[in-house]
């Protein structure tokens, strides 16, 4: 999954597109119905990259993009609304090894949001693009 330029905006619900740059920060689009416009001040909000976010493990620490897959395969998805106890059986299956002390039915609840808002998107299904490689010295 292509979760490149896809980010979370604190204080801000939802989860938004990159689509441009000025000086003073981000110009982003909500992924919602509603195609909102915003700019993201940097020196007063904080963006969080999807394909950078990783979620509290026992021995590593897992990426959300890996839970999504996961999500993606699993048979069903509880609401975000669940109680804590139907949230944590589905984190124990869709993230095994995460760390149960420091992983809150709340980034629970935001983490199936997230999920319920990127799976109709295109780019949930296409593949994450490589990095650049270094081209290779000619002798």
């Amino acid at each position: 999954m292509n979760l490149r330029g896809i980010v979370s905006v604190s204080g801000k619900p939802g989860l938004f597109r990159v689509i441009g740059q000025n000086k003073t920060g981000f110009v982003l689009e909500s992924l919602d119905a509603q195609k909102l416009k915003l700019v993201a001040n940097l020196s007063t909000a904080k963006l969080a990259s999807l394909e950078d976010i990783t979620v509290f493990g026992e021995d590593d620490d897992l990426k959300l993009v890996d839970i999504f897959a996961r999500m993606k395969e699993s048979a069903s998805v509880p609401e975000a609304k669940a109680d804590g106890k139907t949230l944590r059986e589905f984190f124990r299956e869709v993230a095994p090894g995460h760390d149960e002390e420091k992983v809150y039915a709340s980034d629970m609840k935001k983490i199936i949001t997230w999920f319920n808002i990127i799976k109709e998107l295109p780019l949930f299904n296409e593949e994450a693009p490589a990095a650049a490689e270094p081209e290779a010295a000619q002798d």
